[in-house]
């Protein structure tokens, strides 16, 4: 990339005035102080909404900010930033958080996007920037700077960055700076540290002999166990590796290459994809990926043969069958640090990243800062790791990015007494928490959980530890004794409050449990649980409400069945779903379909549009069949106080 770097578009503030955004879009040039106050925590779901993710072409460039909105409006149509002549977006705190879609920066670029200024980014949407040759800047002062038709000295985009960004932003993005490096076998990095953290230990060990430096804050290469797609991405990731490596690509160890078939196999069944005349480009985005599992020897999770859903959602499936202790992950996803209960270093990465790591076997990251979040004492009935969760999210230093790019660390007394089920839920929900992964060391319950479930005799090894002394950013102690049930309300995962301090009655139409975070088989217990105490009381699905309850995987359901959990489903009046991202992908059955209707879910996130147009509540398994048969958002412990 040159020195210096002119931009000739103009400006887009996206401020919390939809009136502001739609002058600009009629050609207003807005001073900087109109365009305050900036809209924070604008996500991928709004950039690039899920439903007009089937492309990974020039088209998508029709398409970004449509989802964006302020004070209850949309005012970014279709095509209007392309024809609006724009060049620079301007933000707020927290930019790009989300799923870690590389489609949102794709469509950027392709609308004419080439920079981006916001006070912070979230960490995967921002290295997807860096690796397809979009810059970022958190200097407000740049944008004085071009307007003054100032060309800027690309060092103003380096400030801040590890010395490995710092080269491929300048190389133009990863995949030019990637055919120059070489791609040796990693080595094991001993370093002079006194102590390190869990994280730090398994980075050691997987190192690029070119960047054997675990200063917290570099930018390393390091070597990846297991490297996985779902069909939402591999088309692109493959279009990306053959238009750098040629066609056929050769792939490092294609056996520990996964591809997966999930988000998108209850397309047909989707109201929006359907009604909106979606199925055509579902059709295009499984076609790029069955071409690639088709070519090149990988291991494969297909749709059903029927078409009523997956073998299995990627996150559960890589820690039901791949994943082990002290190895890295890196998947397509925001959630695949879900593996990290398995004590495993798991994290998501874009498109771009994934197809270099097919071709090489590594994947960038940063040394993180680790976070430490001690939970002690005994969770209340009714009360589970979800609920941990929707508290840490509420918490004022998490909703204000301060733990944006960490590993949160999880233990203490009551995170040792989970099983990795729950511990899944701690770790998959890092992704709403602003973190670069989550992780727990591996004990006798991991062990148990590998032996039960994959028949894997794993034994544990004495550096599988965070070191006394490690040093922490800082430690979260919660007591866990003190916790009750929690909820989020609409639109932002970060929108928590305890269940026990909602003063209204909230009607619900639709309860969801399902997901990678809510479709694993102690969430399938906690419902059970709920349903088997309504139907000795004389309760069912409430008149008015639908509950479905859709396995995270083949196994889970199997799981049920053995259990005898389906007639008690049955008997309440629940719909179950076979698995698949379904949706907490506004793609497939749970979806709402109108504006006002409300639903209670045991997804991951809430982002507006994120499961259909009307309102979305986060809540535990527990909770969401407690609602499901009260007809409102209640505890089971309030049921058991009404009926019992």
């Amino acid at each position: 990339m040159k020195d210096l770097v002119r931009f000739d578009g103009r400006m887009l503030y996206l401020c919390e005035d939809p009136d502001r955004i739609r002058a600009q879009l009629a050609g207003q040039t807005l001073p900087r102080a109109a365009g305050l106050p900036l809209r924070d925590n604008v996500s991928t779901d709004e950039i690039t909404p899920v439903t007009v993710m089937l492309s990974y072409g020039e088209e998508l460039g029709r398409f970004p900010y449509i989802g964006l909105q302020t004070r209850g409006e949309k005012p970014i149509g279709i095509d209007a930033v392309r024809n609006g002549g724009f060049a620079i977006t301007v933000a707020g705190k927290r930019y790009g958080k989300g799923s870690s879609r590389e489609s949102s920066p794709l469509a950027e670029l392709y609308a004419g996007i080439r920079l981006i200024v916001a006070e912070s980014f979230e960490r995967i949407y921002q290295q997807n920037c860096d690796n397809i040759g979009i810059l970022t800047c958190t200097d407000f002062s740049v944008l004085d700077r071009i307007q003054a038709g100032e060309a800027i000295p690309i060092e103003a985009f380096l400030e801040g960055r590890d010395e490995l960004t710092q080269m491929i932003i300048r190389a133009g993005g990863l995949m030019a700076f990637s055919r120059q490096m070489r791609w040796p076998a990693p080595v094991h990095e001993q370093g002079t540290a006194p102590a390190r953290t869990l994280v730090e230990k398994i980075l050691a060990r997987h190192l690029h002999p070119d960047t054997p430096n675990l200063q917290r804050g570099a930018g390393v290469f390091v070597a990846a166990k297991w490297r996985f797609s779902h069909d939402y991405f591999t088309g692109m990731s493959a279009h990306f590796m053959h238009r750098a490596f040629g066609k056929p690509a050769t792939l490092f160890e294609p056996e520990h290459i996964v591809a997966f078939q999930d988000h998108l196999v209850l397309a047909p069944h989707s109201v929006p994809h359907r009604r909106d005349g979606l199925l055509a480009g579902v059709a295009n985005l499984a076609q790029g990926h069955r071409a690639f599992a088709r070519e090149y020897p990988v291991r494969c999770h297909e749709a059903l043969p029927d078409g009523s859903g997956a073998e299995g959602i990627c996150h559960a499936v890589m820690t039901e069958r791949y994943a082990l202790p002290g190895q890295i992950i890196a998947g397509t996803d925001s959630h695949t640090p879900h593996a990290g209960a398995l004590g495993c270093l798991a994290f998501g990465a874009g498109a771009t990243d994934i197809a270099n790591s097919w071709v090489t076997g590594y994947i960038r990251c940063k040394v993180p800062d680790t976070l430490r979040i001690e939970i002690d004492g005994a969770l209340r009935p009714g009360v589970s790791a979800k609920d941990i969760v929707l508290h840490l999210l509420r918490l004022d230093e998490i909703r204000s990015g301060g733990a944006i790019g960490a590993v949160f660390e999880y233990g203490g007394s009551t995170v040792r007494a989970m099983s990795v089920d729950e511990r899944a839920t701690l770790t998959n929900m890092v992704a709403e928490l602003g973190g670069f992964t989550g992780i727990v060391e591996p004990d006798e319950n991991t062990v148990r959980f590998l032996k039960e479930r994959r028949g894997v005799d794993f034994r544990l090894e004495d550096w599988m530890k965070s070191d006394a002394g490690a040093v922490y950013r800082r430690t979260i102690r919660i007591d866990a004794a003190g916790l009750g049930e929690m909820l989020a309300r609409p639109g932002d995962p970060g929108n928590g409050i305890a269940l026990a301090e909602l003063d209204e009655t909230v009607p619900v139409q639709i309860a969801y449990g399902g997901s990678c975070t809510g479709g694993k088989r102690e969430d399938f217990d906690h419902y059970h649980a709920v349903l088997r105490w309504g139907l000795s009381h004389g309760l069912r699905v409430a008149d008015g409400t639908r509950l479905y309850l859709q396995f995270g995987t083949l196994d889970v359901r199997r799981y049920c069945e053995e259990q005898g959990y389906l007639p008690v489903f049955e008997q309440a009046g629940v719909e179950l779903i076979m698995p698949g991202c379904g949706a907490c992908a506004n793609c497939g059955p749970g979806q709402s379909v109108d504006a006002q209707q409300v639903t209670v879910s045991a997804i991951n996130r809430n982002f507006p549009g994120r499961s259909g147009p009307g309102k979305v509540w986060l809540a535990s398994p527990h909770t969401v069949a407690a609602s499901a048969l009260a007809g409102a958002l209640a505890s089971f412990e309030s049921l058991q106080r009404r009926f019992g």
